[in-house]
C-alpha cells in the first residue's frame, strides 16, 4: 500500500517542463520579455503601495508619479482615526470577517471535495451529465445568480446572516470542477488495493485522496479565502454588527475626494492579506497547475 501511495508523488515530483533546444539569442529575447511582462504586471502594486505612504499632494501630482517622493503615515493616522469614530467597534468587522471566511473556505473545500471523489472515480446513472453541468454551469457570472440566490436564502429565512454569504459559494461548481479532475488523476489501482484492505469509503476519501489532492485543496483554499475576504456581504447582511471588514473600508473608500488618503490605506490593507497567504502556498499552488494534465 505504501507503494502505491508513493507512486503519485514520485511521478509528479519528476514532471519538469522539458526545455526545448534553442539559442543563446532566443534565451535572452525570451527573458528581456518575461522581464518586461512581469514588469508591467507588478506596476499596479507598485502604485498601490507606494500611494499608501503618498501624501496629498503627491496623489493628485499629474502627470502621476510611481514612487513616493516623500513618504508619510498620516494615511493610516487617517483610517485610524475614522475607524475610531465608528458605531460599531472595529473587532466586531474583524471576528465577521473571521467567521465568514473560515467557515465559508472550509465549507467550499470539504463540500467539493466530497462531491468531486464519487464523480472522478465512480460511474453511476447520470454522472456524465452532471459532470457536464457542472462545466456548463461556470459559464455563468455571479450576477447572473445573484436573484436566484437572493430567493433562495429568503425562502430559508437566512437573510442577515452568516450563511446567506456563505452557503451560495459553498454551492457554487468551481471547487468540484477543480477537485474532480485533479481527483481523477488519481490512480484507481489506490482504491481498489485499500477496499481490499477493508478501508471504508470515507476513510479511502480521508486518508487518500485528500493527502494525494493536496495541492488543489489548497489552491481552492486560496481562491475562496480571496472571495469571502473580499465579500462585503452584498444584499444579504442588513444588520451593521453582520458586516465584514470589506464593507467598513468601502464606506471609507466612498467618503469623497477627503479621504482619498485613507483610501490608498485601504487599498494596501485589503490586498496585503491575500497576497500573503498566496506567497505562502504558492509552491502548491505551481504544483497543481504543472500536474493538471496528468493521467493516473
Amino acid at each position: 500500500m505504501e507503494k502505491l501511495l508513493s507512486a503519485p508523488r514520485k511521478m509528479w515530483r519528476r514532471f519538469k517542463f522539458r526545455r526545448k533546444n534553442r539559442s543563446l539569442a532566443m534565451d535572452i529575447v525570451l527573458v528581456v520579455l518575461l522581464g518586461g511582462v512581469g514588469f508591467v504586471s507588478i506596476w499596479p502594486l507598485l502604485y498601490i503601495v507606494n500611494a499608501a505612504f503618498k501624501p496629498i499632494s503627491e496623489i493628485f501630482l499629474f502627470p502621476p508619479r510611481l514612487f513616493v517622493q516623500n513618504p508619510t503615515m498620516n494615511n493610516f493616522f487617517d483610517l485610524s482615526v475614522i475607524i475610531a469614530d465608528l458605531n460599531v467597534i472595529f473587532s466586531r468587522y474583524v471576528f465577521n470577517t473571521v467567521v465568514i471566511t473560515l467557515l465559508g473556505t472550509g465549507g467550499t473545500v470539504l463540500i467539493g471535495s466530497m462531491a468531486a471523489f464519487p464523480l472522478a472515480k465512480y460511474k453511476f446513472p447520470g454522472s456524465k451529465l452532471m459532470s457536464n453541468i457542472i462545466v456548463y454551469s461556470l459559464m455563468f457570472n455571479g450576477t447572473v445568480t445573484a436573484i436566484p440566490n437572493y430567493i433562495i436564502m429568503t425562502k430559508l429565512h437566512l437573510v442577515n446572516s452568516y450563511w446567506a454569504v456563505i452557503l451560495p459559494v459553498i454551492g457554487g461548481t468551481f471547487g468540484l470542477y477543480l477537485m474532480q479532475n485533479f481527483i481523477v488523476q488519481v490512480p484507481d489501482e489506490l482504491i481498489e488495493a485499500s477496499k481490499i484492505d477493508g478501508m471504508s469509503e470515507y476513510s479511502i476519501f480521508f486518508k487518500i485522496i485528500m493527502p494525494l489532492s493536496k495541492p488543489a485543496w489548497i489552491t481552492l483554499i486560496i481562491l475562496s479565502f480571496q472571495s469571502f475576504w473580499g465579500n462585503t456581504g452584498g444584499t444579504f447582511l442588513y444588520s451593521e454588527r453582520l458586516k465584514p471588514v470589506s464593507y467598513m473600508l468601502s464606506q471609507v473608500v466612498s467618503g469623497g475626494i477627503a479621504r482619498t488618503g485613507a483610501a490608498s490605506a485601504v487599498t494596501l490593507v485589503m490586498m496585503l492579506v491575500p497576497i500573503v497567504v498566496f506567497v505562502i502556498s504558492q509552491s502548491n499552488v505551481l504544483e497543481t497547475m504543472a500536474t493538471s494534465g496528468l493521467k493516473g
